[in-house]
């Protein structure tokens, strides 16, 4: 399965209690006992600060769920321990005068549109949430931005080798030759087509090496 993206609802204290411990973990409440097993490695939680109405960070799962007893964060119920608990890494962390608003980003997020624009907040009772990867994305690039960090590079592309793309490509014709033609002589077409793209792609390959060998020579 996929990544899931979460948000997940806290006070300021024990957004603290949590960043005291170098965002190594993270626990929720039994009500949100189904959602929380379902959390997982490289799963994304985007933390909104409820009593300060801001988005505060970001961070990537790195455990399956598990249950551990011990009292770490503050509830108003004495039974309540958050038992349901992930480890975490951090990658965006903010400090308090670098939340991002609320109430200027709640309103566009995609998850919240099925609520009246002014009942916005409303979306984000209780405290798990699973949202679009659009909506996550789109605070934590303002989250690095809040904060001067520079975006992370996108990874290399890596080209395949001429030899790769060249059977790559006489597949796919030859396959479109049979099933739109289904005789010989659309088969032979297909071989054509691809000695054409074999032809055209070594000549790439060919000029990209004799202007890295110039550039090597200034």
């Amino acid at each position: 399965m996929g990544k899931t993206f979460w948000m997940l609802v806290t006070t300021q204290e024990n957004l603290d209690i949590t960043r005291s411990r170098g965002f190594s973990m993270q626990g929720v409440d039994t009500k949100n006992r189904k959602k929380a097993v379902r959390m997982g490695p490289e799963d994304r939680v985007l933390y909104y600060v409820s009593d300060r109405k801001g988005f505060a960070a970001t961070a990537t799962v790195t455990s399956d769920s598990f249950e551990d007893e011990e009292r770490i964060w503050k509830h108003h119920r004495e039974k309540e321990v958050f038992p349901h608990r992930v480890k975490l890494n951090a990658d965006v962390v903010l400090d308090e005068p670098d939340y991002i608003d609320g109430f200027q980003v709640g309103p566009t997020l995609e998850y919240v549109k099925k609520w009246p624009p002014h009942l916005w907040p409303h979306a984000f009772y209780g405290m798990l949430h699973i949202i679009p990867q659009r909506d996550f994305n789109f605070v934590e690039a303002e989250l690095r931005r809040a904060g001067g960090i520079t975006p992370p590079a996108p990874p290399p592309v890596i080209e395949a080798p001429v030899e790769t793309q060249v059977v790559a490509v006489a597949v796919a014709v030859a396959n479109s030759a049979e099933v739109t033609n289904g005789s010989a002589t659309g088969y032979s077409h297909s071989l054509n087509e691809a000695r054409k793209k074999f032809l055209a792609l070594a000549r790439t390959r060919r000029n990209r090496s004799n202007r890295r060998r110039t550039q090597q020579r200034r």
